[in-house]
């Protein structure tokens, strides 16, 4: 590996070397994650380089920022981190970030300009990551998924070249990018297109676990008749060696829903409620999410309904030892195809539902258990971006999407140089 090194502009790290060990940790700090070698690049002429070296030995490249959404399919493979490919620049409504640019700092730059990103819960998550997932984002049945605002992408293919893939350069490989995974090509650099958000609602309610019948009830109300610009999720939460919750979390593109959320009001009871006009740079406070790797244990599923037997099912017994069992709503422009669209969508389910838990067998099994009650309400299918260790990214997609992606796989990387997290052709 003292070719790599003299490759490199960035850092290499070996297995022995001190920091290899945390350089190669997962965010999910309980997936292990064995690779050959770690090499924190400096730039796209790094990547370029180690996908060239990879290709002449016989190895597999794979890349993270900071590791989210990891399988632990990595062994012998060189991990890129590409945390070192900074910088937002937004010209004209359109954005352009490093491969290591995370959803916070899109955000931060958007918000003064009336613009947000397609952004998700967690304003740590890499951009590029979570892009070539699909990404599902609040604001997602508004706007749709945030590959389908993608103008251009910089990468590195199989053959160790730096490309720009557009619409009209490499119409196949574009379609493929935006929610077909990271198994074509190094992503190096995204442009897309920032969405209107001149006011944003938002925030949580908290209940004590004895509302939640009612509060699910409130949430089907609402979710049957909410306009686009309005997403809701539920949430039972149980604080290990605490009490449980009931929660809704909510955002709204405009100054304030009204009426659709009118069901929450009348529930009484609620033990906080942080709803308020905030600006987009905050979008990440409504949930809170960690911002720090951390062990966990998850399971995701689409939902076809939300009848009373899911509601059974949810609300019949307790979710310990789990610590949180949402359900998202979905729908709106996620439901219909869009205008230029990826490999992502699009998705016909109305609902999403994540269970998570510390790792132990008693979560493992909890999670098994709820699956399978679930099972005639689930479609099979699980967002790119939500799937989790042991599971396959054929289940992301529908038949025909698959062949086609594994057939641009094939054909453009035949010797398996580029490795996603959860790989096509595994």
């Amino acid at each position: 590996m003292d070719e790599l090194r003299n490759l490199m502009n960035g850092r290499v790290l070996l297995p022995g070397d001190e920091g290899f060990d945390e350089a190669r940790r997962p965010w999910n700090l309980a997936v292990d994650q064995p690779v050959r070698a770690v090499v924190e690049v400096a730039d796209a002429d790094d990547v370029a380089a180690a996908v060239g070296y990879a290709r002449l030995h016989g190895l597999a490249v794979t890349a993270q920022p900071s590791g989210h959404g990891p399988s632990g399919d990595t062994e012998g493979t060189i991990l890129l981190r590409t945390r070192g490919l900074g910088g937002v620049e937004i010209e004209n409504g359109v954005a352009r970030v490093g491969a290591g640019v995370k959803w916070g700092e899109v955000q931060a730059a958007a918000s003064p300009l009336g613009l947000t990103g397609l952004a998700g819960s967690s304003p740590v998550v890499s951009v590029v990551g979570y892009t070539l997932g699909g990404g599902l984002s609040w604001f997602s049945r508004k706007y749709g998924f945030a590959s389908d605002s993608v103008r251009a992408f910089d990468a590195v293919d199989a053959e160790g070249r730096r490309v720009r893939v557009t619409a009209d350069r490499d119409p196949e490989l574009f379609w493929a990018l935006r929610g077909g995974g990271g198994d074509f090509a190094i992503v190096t650099a995204v442009e897309f297109e920032l969405s209107p958000a001149p006011s944003l609602y938002g925030g949580r309610i908290m209940w004590p676990i004895e509302r939640a019948p009612e509060v699910l009830a409130a949430f089907r109300e609402v979710t049957a008749s909410a306009p686009d610009e309005l997403t809701v999720w539920y949430d039972l939460l149980q604080i290990p060696g605490g009490p449980g919750f009931v929660m809704v979390d909510s955002t709204y593109l405009g100054r304030d829903p009204g009426a659709p959320l009118r069901p929450f009001d009348l529930i009484g009871g609620a033990v906080s409620d942080s709803r308020r006009l905030l600006p987009v740079a905050e979008l990440g406070s409504i949930c809170d999410e960690p911002t720090d790797p951390s062990p966990g244990e998850g399971r995701c599923e689409l939902l076809t309904g939300l009848d009373d037997q899911v509601a059974g099912v949810l609300l019949g017994e307790p979710i310990d030892p789990l610590v949180s069992v949402q359900i998202r709503h979905l729908g709106g422009a996620l439901a219909r195809p869009a205008e230029s669209g990826g490999a992502a969508g699009p998705l016909d389910e109305p609902y999403l539902i994540f269970a998570f838990g510390q790792p132990s067998e008693a979560t493992g099994e909890r999670l098994e258990r709820l699956g399978k009650a679930l099972v005639p309400a689930t479609s099979g299918r699980k967002p790119y971006t939500m799937l989790h260790g042991g599971e396959q990214a054929a289940a992301a997609f529908p038949r025909e999407t698959l062949a086609r992606l594994r057939d641009l796989k094939r054909s453009r990387d035949p010797h398996g140089v580029i490795r996603a997290n959860f790989p096509l052709l595994g």
